[in-house]
């Protein structure tokens, strides 16, 4: 999820345990902790995201890899590079 896509989203009221020492220090340093946390939770959501997409199509990259390996990339011998 972007961060537009957060901010624009309906924000709804929630209850976390925090450790209280590093919440004291965000507040003295004047972080918005309820941003920094959704951020953080938007980051955890895509590291997640990313990791179950890999795992639901390792075959097909396992697949892909053999075959370029074997063969070579399709169409190489058009590349100008």
């Amino acid at each position: 999820m972007q961060a537009a896509e957060v901010t624009k989203s309906i924000r709804k009221p929630t209850n976390l345990s925090l450790n209280s020492a590093l919440l004291k220090e965000a507040k003295a340093l004047g972080i918005n902790v309820s941003r920094s946390a959704e951020a953080g939770i938007a980051e955890a959501v895509k590291r997640h995201k990313q990791k179950q997409w890999l795992e639901d199509n390792a075959t097909a990259l396992a697949s892909s890899n053999a075959y370029v390996e074997a063969n070579g990339l399709p169409l190489a011998r058009h590349r100008q590079f």
